[in-house]
């Protein structure tokens, strides 16, 4: 049994380590225990083919709050570097700039589609949601065509059910331009001088360099970080949180914050919920995701970052390449890696597939997008079991009573994207922490 702390940390994901860096920055005593055997969670990165990747997409927004930006560039220097954002959208079979530019769209879209979405504006203000589904909610703040075009098709994919089965709270949530005069906005929104779209924040070494950077700072506070360290039990005993982890290692604190799927804390803490918050938990579920890492032989693979793809051809969603979200001599000139997102179940044929057969699915989805043709000379893949929170209709019935039991443990606080059941970005991550 090691000492007791002042706080025990689950989870080295942004929020934890955010969390434990400034708790030890005041003195207390801190340890933090991570299951993998790298910090950062799904914010962390690693190499494929000599070149660092991320999971999936991953950026830091603009929008992060002006103190916890100085943060980073405290920990990061100049290897935070602020960079234009160069991405694409497949919209009605065609390839469109992201961020929208209102000339673009005008010149790409066809004439119909562009006809039915000034209509649609034109009335918005005379339409109500029929229900609090994320269809009726968007349909009637975007009109049917949009819906049907984007929204629609990539809710399917993303979290495997159509939108009348969504709560109407994951639209207001995950769709911000949820009427067509901010969509319109958007569209016009003033271009960076250089013409080249908005900007974000990414590091020179992959987006996982800011955790890591994170976890150096807390341990350089006094805080100490274990690895390969999975949580087996957490215990309220009186005036202490007694926590077990797997190899039978037995921590000691005056408070946990837990940053564990919120399902998961319920499942190993005690005092546990009662049986019906059980069932409440056991009915919150969790989108999986498949990466598909495609080495590209011959350098870059296109010039931009990101390629959208929320129609149905596909179960691809989104095929990015890290290489392009950063300027990094250590990057290699000869070869570049993309990386295909996949939402699925676990139970889904995709999820059984092996390496060369996923490769495939890339190639197909390129050819049936129009994409360049990719030499493909090696395939990675990592699977992640629990990615983005489902919200279906009616599980703000369940969240709220489990979320109501974790309210009222005594020195546990639950926190974060997982531990709260949001899919927020990774600067929220790290201001909760």
């Amino acid at each position: 049994m090691s000492g007791s702390h002042d706080l025990v940390v689950l989870g080295a994901g942004p929020a934890g380590l955010a969390a434990a860096w400034r708790a030890a920055q005041r003195g207390l005593k801190v340890t933090v225990l991570e299951r993998a055997e790298r910090v950062g969670g799904l914010a962390a990165s690693f190499e494929v083919a000599g070149m660092r990747v991320d999971h999936g997409s991953q950026r830091l927004h603009p929008s992060t709050p002006p103190a916890l930006l100085a943060d980073m560039h405290g920990l990061l220097g100049d290897d935070l570097q602020l960079r234009p954002r160069r991405g694409r959208l497949r919209v009605a079979d065609r390839w469109v700039g992201f961020p929208l530019r209102a000339s673009e769209l005008a010149r790409r879209l066809p004439r119909p589609m562009l006809a039915h979405i000034a209509a649609e504006s034109a009335t918005a203000s005379l339409r109500r949601p029929t229900g609090d589904s994320y269809a009726a909610v968007l349909r009637a703040g975007l009109g049917r065509t949009l819906y049907e075009e984007l929204y629609g098709p990539y809710a399917l994919k993303l979290w495997g059910l159509p939108g009348e089965r969504i709560s109407g709270e994951q639209a207001r949530r995950r769709v911000s331009a949820n009427t067509p005069w901010k969509v319109a906005a958007r569209m016009v929104r003033p271009r960076a001088d250089d013409g080249r779209g908005e900007m974000f924040y990414y590091p020179r070494h992959g987006f996982g360099q800011i955790v890591e950077s994170l976890a150096e700072a807390a341990t350089a506070a006094g805080a100490q970080i274990r690895l390969e360290a999975e949580v087996d039990s957490v215990r309220v005993i009186e005036d202490e949180v007694v926590v077990t982890t797997q190899d039978g290692d037995v921590v000691t604190g005056a408070h946990a914050f837990s940053t564990l799927p919120l399902p998961q804390l319920a499942r190993i803490c005690r005092p546990a919920p009662s049986l019906s918050d059980m069932e409440s938990a056991a009915r919150l579920r969790y989108r999986a995701m498949l990466l598909v890492y495609v080495v590209h032989g011959g350098g870059r693979w296109t010039p931009y970052d990101a390629h959208s793809i929320p129609g149905l051809e596909t179960p691809i969603t989104r095929i990015s390449e890290p290489a392009n979200y950063r300027d990094s001599a250590a990057d290699p000139r000869d070869r570049s890696v993309l990386c295909a997102e996949i939402p699925c179940s676990m139970t889904d044929e995709v999820w059984g597939m092996d390496d060369e057969s996923l490769g495939d699915v890339v190639d197909e989805a390129l050819a049936l997008t129009g994409l360049p043709k990719v030499n493909r000379i090696a395939v990675e893949t990592k699977r992640l079991g629990q990615v983005y929170p489902i919200y279906r209709v009616g599980f703000e019935e369940h969240l709220g009573a489990i979320d109501h039991w974790s309210r009222m443990l005594r020195r546990v606080v639950s926190f974060g994207r997982q531990g709260l059941f949001v899919h927020d970005n990774a600067h929220h991550a790290m201001q909760m922490g």
